[in-house]
């Protein structure tokens, strides 16, 4: 139905608790580096993220509405832990590729 079609709480929670998975596989003075900086550890959390969120899409029909929810719960999440925003952008961009 039309309203499931805007039923994104598992998104949003999703988004938020992949950017939490993403800030516990990273030490703090990592995450504020670009993505090309801490090329090794960085590889590996975002190996793991990539895994995730196929799961999560095998699993849950995702549409565009649904997407940006789940983006905008990832950006805002790392933004309150005090990511800066650049890198933030970035992941963000590089999550909305993947989706």
């Amino acid at each position: 139905m039309i309203f499931g079609w805007f039923n994104a709480k598992e998104s949003k929670n999703f988004g938020a608790s992949l950017a939490d998975y993403y800030l516990s596989g990273m030490k703090f003075d990592q995450v504020k580096r670009s993505l090309k900086q801490n090329d090794k550890k960085q590889k590996e959390v975002l190996i793991q993220v990539v895994n995730r969120v196929e799961s999560f899409k095998d699993r849950e029909k995702l549409n565009i509405y649904k997407k940006a929810q789940l983006c905008n719960a990832f950006k805002w999440r790392l933004l309150e832990a005090g990511v800066e925003r650049s890198h933030v952008d970035e992941l963000t961009a590089w999550l909305v590729r993947g989706l």
